[in-house]
């Protein structure tokens, strides 16, 4: 055990001595790392704020049930009958003075609707029912539009669902996205490392010489190759930090705008060490298929 943990301490300290003794290439290898891996890193982290944003919708969508302006009062009692049956959790009643009174508070109209001849809106309620599938809203929908005196039925959950559908569509795309930038990160990886292989083809065939095992000359290339995915993971979180202090403040402002205190969240301690681990994964995984091809070539040669 201990000449193993000496063996690996040789090889990482190998792996940091060429790091350092090209620096340049070292940083424009972490930099073309970095850029590959923020962008779906970038994409997730817009989806988790869109989906924070998605969660603070109501926990149970609601339909609201707007009457007709010369409703008779049998069909409000029917309408009302209907409500109580089992299928509806709640229904609540909102008058069109009410309604107007709580628009006027909401959107400060006051001056807007002095001028009105008379009250616009209609009576309403506001249902919600025990059962909220979307299959079950319809249905109750559905059967409330076709009671008498009712206006238009609307699902105020509409447009959350179609929000969940584009979320659903945007994170198979950045699976897919993350994917491709993965065998980027490893060709990225591995072309690096092939181009030390070969450089040091006399040294590796003289350490063979000597006695030397294939997997003894390829551990300072996978230290190597993980290091480069650690920098490049270190080097993606700079981008997107800088792209999150560069965006916080717009983003604020238009959350303002609208009467909202969202803000952009920056990842979580479990998310960078996710990505961090990712990269040096990748990176050794890319050194590793360089250096055993590399190592095969450099064995063929004469």
């Amino acid at each position: 055990m201990v000449g193993w943990l000496r063996h690996q301490k040789h090889a990482l300290g190998s792996a940091l001595r060429r790091l350092r003794a090209q620096p340049v290439t070292t940083l424009l290898t972490a930099l073309a790392m970095g850029v590959a891996i923020s962008l779906p890193s970038g994409l997730y982290l817009g989806l988790v704020n869109l989906s924070r944003l998605a969660g603070d919708l109501p926990a149970q969508p609601e339909i609201s049930v707007f009457l007709d302006a010369r409703v008779a009062a049998a069909q409000q009692s029917a309408i009302a009958t209907r409500l109580k049956q089992p299928d509806i959790a709640a229904a609540r009643f909102v008058s069109r003075d009410e309604a107007l009174s709580d628009l006027i508070a909401a959107q400060d109209l006051g001056d807007v609707t002095t001028g009105l001849a008379s009250n616009p809106l209609p009576d309403a309620w506001v249902v919600r029912p025990r059962d909220t599938t979307r299959e079950a809203m319809m249905r109750i929908a559905t059967e409330l539009s076709a009671l008498p005196g009712v206006a238009e039925t609307h699902l105020d959950s509409q447009w959350a669902d179609r929000l969940q559908a584009a979320l659903a569509l945007g994170r198979a795309g950045v699976a897919l996205l993350a994917a491709l930038f993965a065998i980027a990160l490893v060709a990225i990886s591995g072309n690096a490392i092939r181009a030390l292989v070969l450089a040091r083809r006399d040294e590796i065939q003289v350490s063979r010489l000597i006695g030397a095992t294939d997997r003894y000359i390829r551990r300072p290339f996978l230290y190597l190759g993980a290091l480069q995915g650690l920098l490049g993971g270190l080097a993606a979180g700079t981008v997107l930090a800088g792209a999150g202090l560069w965006l916080r403040t717009p983003v604020e402002h238009l959350s303002g705008l609208y009467g909202s205190s969202f803000h952009l969240l920056p990842p979580s301690a479990t998310e960078i060490a996710v990505v961090l681990g990712l990269t040096t994964l990748f990176g050794w995984l890319g050194a590793w298929l360089s250096v055993t091809r590399s190592l095969r070539q450099v064995e063929a040669a004469p």
